[in-house]
């Protein structure tokens, strides 16, 4: 039986998927959504609010909101620990993650 490399063959995987996921989020924006470019943290760490690709400073409810009406591109809204919460469309891209941005 042929001996394969799990781990190389995964890392090869995530690469591509990486590239893949750079080269869509390039294009993909065309439908003029913002996006968020920076955040602001609390001393917790905690992300309280967002600036947006317009210059838009957006406390964390007003994006909640946004986010769930679709006017936010590469974000999604979900709910965990009783309450909505908003991260970064997975893409594998761990510099657009929200608390990789800039802080403004």
């Amino acid at each position: 039986m042929e001996q394969k490399d799990y781990e190389k063959i995964y890392e090869e995987y995530k690469a591509q998927s990486e590239q893949q996921a750079q080269l869509e989020g390039a294009h993909e924006n065309s439908t003029g959504k913002e996006e968020f470019v920076a955040v602001r943290k609390n001393d917790d760490g905690d992300i309280i609010a967002f600036k947006t690709s317009t210059g838009r400073e957006l406390d964390y409810l007003t994006a909640l909101s946004d986010a769930k009406a679709g006017k936010l591109a590469h974000v999604d809204v979900f709910h965990k620990y009783g309450r909505d919460i908003i991260r970064s469309e997975p893409d594998g891209i761990k510099e657009n993650n929200l608390g990789q941005l800039p802080e403004f």
